[in-house]
């Protein structure tokens, strides 16, 4: 009569039951095509970065020239945004290039890959890694710092929020973290909506400012000797109303803030649907027009209002700009509450676009071997898991060291990001000059302006922001190319190793004899499990061994042996008088092959018990028993595991458990 042997599948852990709660159901590997972006999301999504600077470019230049040139500031600042909005158009120009040819995502890193080699790519790679963990940083941190100036100018000067800046930042990237483990399609329907609020209140802001220009002729002014305000410096005379050369480029360094997430959409163009090359090269375009026009109407509100930023960032420059375009009714409350609220929420989805290019970039870099090749794996919901963790602790332990204070940020922020501009410009450059085709003189004059342009921005960056912390990013640079180029090696050097091909027949083994010793603790389910499984290996003797470190264990398990029927093979106990388990076996182990002629097998069983309580309860030592004899030739090691849980389980439901 044939009897049938019942099997279930085993039972999900706690952790996975979590996180099918937190994240829902798992997406399997072909729903991936499904997981794409329309071009109205993707321009949400991924420009929310880009665009949302437009919140702070113009007050960090003010931020630098109102100390020193006082009033003169507001009209220096037009000019400085002119040459930020032309910058802005020759990287238009290049990465629309960008997205034409590398239909791939990966952006710089993979043009200067292709152009280059892998090693000079590595620059791009570090230099995008850091930018996008700043720009989580930056963003959060000026988003809070929109609903802190909210409460500032609706609440007469309140501050209660003041103090809970970093808090209400870390929970931000906590929940930005959890919109994109859940998967890109869900936390692109979340976080696309604010970026089309934001242009609304900025389009609101300047047909407003308009109106009111052409009725009264003037738009009102800003108090600028209010408490808390910026000190203002005494203006001079010349071109440069007083400020030195210095001053000026410090001043442009941190407007271009204002370009950083421009290269989102190169990066992340494997998240568009197809045609992915046509539609991300017209969400680029749009998201182009859009920040110029932004960038433009900001400065353009604040030279004519003379919002003047403050020493602890509240009230931001936009806020007041708000505040002076709508009025002190309760319809100019209306629209600054709108226009901060959308701010803030276009800040913290800025702080998405990093979610969306790190954990991809990532993923390209580990691919070639230069990041640990964790990276590449999908998680649950077929993100990059792995790569979304990493960028928010990194961007968390970022936001406590600088107490969330934009000012120290945009210090480190924009030198990476110009330095993946440089690489994509330099590497389109290459890549045409080794071309014939038509159009090739306009190409290549375009990504010729575009790299050097990029590259003075680097420059400039690195000399009149080192003091202020971009020594940091200087050093970190270098450090961080070494360390990538340094895993790249090993990988080199591990798979040279294990790819060596010997004599042909090597797989045929070299013994003449095989032994199994069954490592025996107790006598109980899981110990006959392994010696029914080492009696399968048909081997030439199989042994039971107890090591004895404890006297009246060994003699308690040797007539409990004596006395079970249960098992056919004779105990053999080794004493072990200095308890030191794993040089015993090693000793034993190296005893039984010392001939050269036997082969000898390990069989560990294994308990495991409940997660938790089983880890307080119980100590495991069979890894590293495994550990210590994988360098003896002619011997194996294999962990048989035992549900202990699961036999308690079936005992308590009146059936008599199995090995």
């Amino acid at each position: 009569m044939a009897t049938t042997t019942e099997t279930t599948a085993p039972r999900d852990k706690v952790s996975y039951r979590i996180k099918r709660l937190l994240l829902g159901p798992p997406l399997i590997t072909e729903q991936l095509s499904e997981e794409k972006l329309s071009n109205p999301i993707a321009l949400g999504v991924l420009a929310s970065d880009c665009m949302s600077s437009t919140a702070y470019g113009s007050e960090e230049m003010l931020r630098i020239l109102v100390p020193v040139i006082g009033v003169a500031a507001f009209s220096l600042l037009m000019p400085l945004t002119g040459v930020i909005i032309f910058v802005l158009l020759l990287l238009t120009l290049s990465y629309r290039d960008v997205v034409t040819v590398y239909t791939r995502a990966g952006g710089s890193y993979v043009v200067a890959r292709e152009n280059f080699g892998p090693n000079v790519a590595q620059i791009a790679a570090v230099a995008l890694l850091i930018d996008y963990i700043v720009t989580v940083a930056v963003q959060t941190a000026a988003g809070t710092d929109a609903i802190i100036s909210l409460a500032h100018l609706v609440g007469k000067g309140y501050t209660g929020l003041d103090n809970y800046k970093t808090p209400i930042s870390v929970i931000v990237v906590l929940i930005l973290m959890f919109g994109n483990l859940r998967g890109i399609r869900e936390a692109g329907r979340a976080f696309a909506a604010p970026a089309y609020m934001f242009m609304f209140a900025v389009a609101i802001m300047l047909v407003v400012g308009l109106i009111r220009f052409m009725v009264y002729g003037h738009l009102p002014h800003a108090n600028l000797h209010a408490s808390g305000a910026l000190h203002l410096g005494s203006a001079g005379h010349g071109l440069l109303y007083g400020a030195t050369l210095f001053i000026v480029l410090r001043a442009f360094a941190n407007g271009g803030s204002s370009l950083t997430g421009l290269e989102a959409i190169s990066n992340g163009v494997s998240a568009f649907r197809e045609p992915q090359g046509v539609n991300a090269r017209r969400t680029l375009v749009a998201m182009s027009i859009a920040l110029a026009i932004m960038v433009f109407g900001v400065s353009t509100l604040a030279y004519y209002t003379h919002a003047i930023p403050y020493t602890d960032g509240n009230p931001t420059v936009i806020a007041q700009e708000a505040n002076l375009l709508f009025g002190n009714g309760w319809i100019g409350t209306v629209g600054l509450v709108y226009v901060q609220l959308a701010t803030a929420l276009i800040l913290y989805t800025g702080a998405n676009t990093p979610y969306t290019g790190f954990p991809f970039l990532a993923s390209f870099v580990a691919e070639d071997s230069f990041l640990p090749r964790q990276f590449m794996r999908r998680g649950h919901r077929l993100a990059f898991s792995n790569g979304i963790v990493v960028l928010t602790a990194l961007a968390l332990a970022l936001l406590i060291v600088t107490g969330g204070n934009v000012d120290r940020l945009v210090a480190l922020y924009a030198i990476g990001v110009f330095t993946g501009f440089t690489m994509a410009a330099s590497g389109l450059f290459a890549y045409h000059l080794r071309r014939q085709e038509s159009g090739r003189t306009w190409k290549l004059a375009v990504n010729l302006a575009a790299a050097i342009a990029s590259a003075l921005v680097v420059v400039i960056f690195a000399i009149t922001k080192f003091t202020e912390g971009a020594w940091l990013v200087v050093v970190l640079f270098p450090l961080g190319v070494w360390a990538l180029i340094r895993i790249n090696r090993q990988y080199r050097a591990e798979a040279a190793a294990m790819e060596t091909m010997p004599v042909p027949g090597a797989d045929r083994p070299t013994w003449r004899r095989h032994i199994v010793y069954v490592l025996v603790d107790s006598l109980d389910l899981a110990t006959l499990k392994a010696l029914r499984y080492a009696h399968r290996l048909r081997p030439d003797e199989v042994r039971a061994v107890h090591f004895m470190v404890d006297d009246k264990h060994a003699r308690q398990l040797m007539d409990n042996w004596e006395d079970t029927a249960g098992t056919t093979v004779p105990l053999e106990v080794v004493e072990c008088p200095d308890r030191r388990l794993r040089r015993a076996v090693v000793e034993l182990a190296a005893r039984t092959t010392s001939d050269g002629q036997t082969a000898l097998t390990l069989l560990l069983p294994r308990r495991t018990y409940a997660p938790v309580i089983g880890k307080i309860l119980h100590r495991g030592t069979g890894d590293a028993i495994a550990k210590a004899v994988e360098d003896l030739p002619n011997v194996a090691v294999t962990v048989l595991p035992f549900d202990v849980e699961r036999a308690v389980e079936m005992l308590e439901a009146g059936r008599p458990p199995a090995p």
